[in-house]
């Protein structure tokens, strides 16, 4: 059952849903349970304990639900919604991401910072180990580039290793990216990645958590938040893992959203591949090209799939270019003359055959 779908709330609303947001032991489906049976959090939060027990809640919950701390967390997520580029969205209005409202426990209430319209877009998730290896860093920037300068958003949990070198190759090209955040957003793990963050937030990006504003971090809350990652994207690519890694939690829960699998395979001495081969034996799709993705994913991609992204002889125009000179991507695109996005979608071949390096900012021919 689903709940009716409205243009938007009144202040007393707004305040019983974050009040309910903050009681313990009320996830997704006893939060959407009390709305069905209420219909609406301010009558909920108004209703009897006996009601409440009628419905098989904890007795924790319908205790909390006056306690004063209940009400000053309340109070201070709307505080913070009155600053700029500060948003909830809930799933029963119509701002909230409609691939995430289709999974089985889809958050009630998303917290985000930045540009809350970009998760409409079409997201590719991109996942993998923090304590990638250098290749393994290389080729999730590669592959980020690329897939954000097609036109998609790249959607990843702000963690160190794999999941920060894809949003950072995603600005980098001036795309678009999602931080999906196993803490709350006022207490940001990791604090190394704050100055990402800020950078996502400021670039017209987003960052997001399902978490109230003042919650305690705790361990649990990373496997919980990768149903989220998940659920926004319509894939969602393994770079590098270790069979232990909390990247195979985020693939399983894809395949179980019907969402696509890719994983990229390494070597078989390599600890980080591992996970990756697990995915590829239990049905993922092996990805070695950013075709084995666009592919997949046709309908929404932009870019091309012609042979001009193919080439990869000596004779390759973009190399002709790069022999003579460094340039930057968008000086290549002037160049040629191509779109940015395909020569994009060429610089990443051409990286991955070991013909073409980017550095600091600049693509260099590579010899063979």
């Amino acid at each position: 059952m689903s709940l009716p779908a409205c243009t938007s709330v009144s202040p007393a609303e707004l305040e019983a849903r974050l009040r309910l947001h903050r009681l313990p032991e009320l996830g997704p489906a006893r939060f959407k349970k009390l709305l069905e049976a209420f219909g609406s959090a301010s009558k909920a939060i108004s209703a009897p304990a006996s009601a409440w027990r009628a419905l098989g809640l904890p007795h924790t919950c319908a205790q909390a639900r006056r306690c004063s701390e209940i009400r000053d967390g309340a109070s201070h997520a709307l505080a913070w919604l009155e600053r700029p580029g500060q948003h909830l969205l809930m799933w029963d209005q119509p701002d909230y991401p409609a691939l995430l409202a289709q999974i089985s426990d889809a958050p009630p209430l998303l917290f985000v910072a930045g540009d809350p319209g970009i998760l409409e877009k079409p997201q590719l998730a991109m996942v993998g180990s923090r304590r990638a290896s250098r290749p393994g860093m290389d080729t999730a920037a590669a592959f980020s580039r690329t897939l954000a300068g097609a036109g998609f958003v790249i959607t990843s949990g702000l963690a160190l290793g794999i999941d920060a070198a894809a949003h950072r190759a995603a600005l980098d090209v001036g795309g678009q990216t999602v931080g999906v955040l196993g803490t709350e957003l006022e207490n940001f793990y990791p604090q190394r990645n704050r100055r990402l963050a800020d950078a996502m937030i400021a670039s017209g990006s987003a960052v997001l958590s399902e978490f109230p504003l003042d919650a305690g971090p705790s361990p649990g809350n990373f496997p919980r938040r990768n149903r989220i990652i998940s659920g926004l994207s319509l894939g969602v690519l393994v770079v590098e893992a270790s069979v232990a890694s909390g990247s195979l939690i985020t693939a399983r829960l894809a395949a179980e959203q019907g969402r696509e699998v890719y994983a990229i395979p390494g070597s078989i001495h390599h600890p980080g591949a591992r996970g990756c081969h697990q995915l590829i034996r239990d049905g993922a799709v092996l990805v070695e090209t950013i075709e084995h993705i666009l592919e997949a994913l046709r309908g929404w991609q932009r870019l091309p799939l012609s042979s001009a992204t193919a080439q990869t002889t000596e004779t390759h125009p973009l190399l002709v270019l790069l022999h003579a000179a460094p340039h930057t991507s968008e000086a290549l695109a002037i160049t040629s003359g191509w779109a940015l996005s395909k020569v994009l979608a060429a610089l990443t071949e051409l990286e991955m055959d070991g013909r073409a390096v980017c550095e600091s900012g600049r693509w260099l021919a590579r010899g063979r």
